[in-house]
């Protein structure tokens, strides 16, 4: 039934330009995510210059990616009976992604992310979580994760306990039913604080397909040397895949370890959503059996465009672009 069902927060990003002195006014950690309380969200956007209200969240992106490149796809996670829900609902909806989780009451309010984008195109992040933190195991449908050729993952919804449950038994699902499991790390503070978790997943041969940036490899593997802490990973997973910024990616896979450069870009407006929409390119790439390369450079691709423009959903035509740099 579908290519690709993902997990993931239901979050409406709200974004700014920001100067430097700005960051170090509100006390912001620059280029990190950090979760706020709803009285810190609120101070935060009444500080904000004029924004852009965009649906987000990082499964969400990626899955966004993944359709406009023709994947089939569903979306779970948890958005409120509010303004904002209804946004996020109509979004992913019109970007031909499956939604049916219903709405819960309006307290707390659907989940957002403030974000503060500096003139160098990095992006700060402060997420109130909400209602996406209320995903109930019920919430599952078994039978469409059955029916899905990869179970996605995001991270960041690991923090909530409930969620963190019906992430479990989603797993469950996908191994009982013989789908795989992709996973995505999100950020260095989500492996500071579920790590272990991570780790046992990832020994016990519960995740097939791992993303993580650099950091995020240092992070898990307690390894600073970027090669030993690939070598260190790789042998666990079916498939690694690290991204490093404007250095490229890699991946390993079946004892194949391939990397590419990073894809050129004029202008580097805003980073919000690299990782998602690489791993949106690479995902399309191994759903439709291409070599691990090619999947590589897919994601590469679909990161460069994301990053030439404010927002974390594409902009241009995803597979127009595609066919022009491919062939």
């Amino acid at each position: 039934m579908f290519d690709v069902i993902a997990i993931g927060n239901a979050i409406v990003d709200v974004m700014a330009p920001a100067s430097e002195a700005d960051i170090e006014r509100l006390g912001l950690a620059k280029g990190g995510m950090t979760l706020v309380d709803s009285a810190r969200a609120q101070g935060l956007y009444d500080a904000m210059g004029p924004a852009r209200e965009i649906s987000g969240g990082s499964a969400a992106n990626t899955l966004a990616g993944l359709a406009a490149l023709g994947a089939r796809c569903a979306f779970i996670g948890q958005v409120a009976d509010d303004q904002l829900g209804e946004v996020f609902a109509h979004d992913i909806r019109a970007g031909g992604i499956a939604f049916s989780t219903p709405a819960r009451g309006q307290e707390p309010p659907t989940a957002r992310c403030l974000i503060f984008v500096t003139p160098d195109g990095q992006r700060t992040m402060n997420t109130f979580l909400g209602a996406s933190q209320h995903l109930p195991a019920a919430a599952l449908d078994p039978s469409a994760i059955a029916a899905a050729s990869v179970l996605y993952l995001e991270g960041y919804l690991w923090d909530p306990e409930e969620p963190r449950q019906a992430m479990r038994r989603a797993i469950e699902a996908a191994r009982t039913a013989g789908r795989q499991v992709a996973f995505t790390l999100s950020d260095g503070f989500v492996i500071a604080r579920h790590g272990d978790d991570f780790r046992a997943l990832i020994d016990a041969g519960q995740i097939d397909i791992l993303f993580a940036n650099e950091h995020e490899l240092a992070a898990l593997t307690g390894c600073n040397d970027f090669a030993d802490g690939l070598a260190q990973l790789a042998p666990k997973v079916a498939t690694l895949v690290v991204t490093r910024s404007e250095h490229g990616a890699h991946a390993v896979s079946g004892g194949e370890h391939v990397q590419v450069a990073a894809e050129p870009v004029a202008k580097v407006v805003d980073t919000t959503g690299a990782g998602d929409l690489f791993a949106a390119g690479f995902l399309f790439g191994h759903v439709r059996g291409r070599p691990l390369a090619e999947c590589l450079r897919l994601g590469a691709i679909c990161a460069a465009e994301i990053i030439s423009h404010y927002g974390a959903r594409p902009e241009a035509d995803l597979q127009a672009l595609i066919a022009a740099q491919l062939g």
